[in-house]
């Protein structure tokens, strides 16, 4: 792989959405890291995440959209308002992000979490 900036912004803009979703994970707080021995994981829509930066830091909600396009995460009550007072979710980079509740509602997240490495 090379250290070239060039090349590593071509890399993160072809990726493939399979290689996307690893480039979305985000940290797991103090509690989570030490129940399941893992620093980061990938973000879903269900997660409860805190804000770490930014306009919203210390804002704390439920993921509603994960964008694999952009490499955003929309979090529940991080919006903006428009001029005709609609609100619009305010995209969040994964590493401004820390996981306080996983969702571990599916076998395969189970499975993942309960593996060694």
């Amino acid at each position: 792989m090379s250290k070239q900036p060039r090349k590593q912004r071509k890399f993160l803009h072809n990726a493939p959405l399979h290689v996307r979703r690893k480039f979305m994970s985000v940290m797991l707080s103090k509690e989570l890291r030490e129940e399941y021995g893992k620093r980061s994981i990938p973000v879903r829509k269900g997660d409860t995440v805190q804000v770490m930066r930014g306009d919203f830091k210390d804002h704390e909600g439920k993921v509603e959209k994960v964008d694999l396009k952009n490499y955003r995460v929309m979090v529940e009550g991080a919006s903006v308002q428009k001029p005709d007072g609609n609100p619009v979710y305010h995209s969040i980079h994964p590493s401004k992000l820390v996981i306080v509740e996983l969702d571990m509602d599916d076998d395969e997240r189970n499975q993942i979490m309960e593996r060694k490495g």
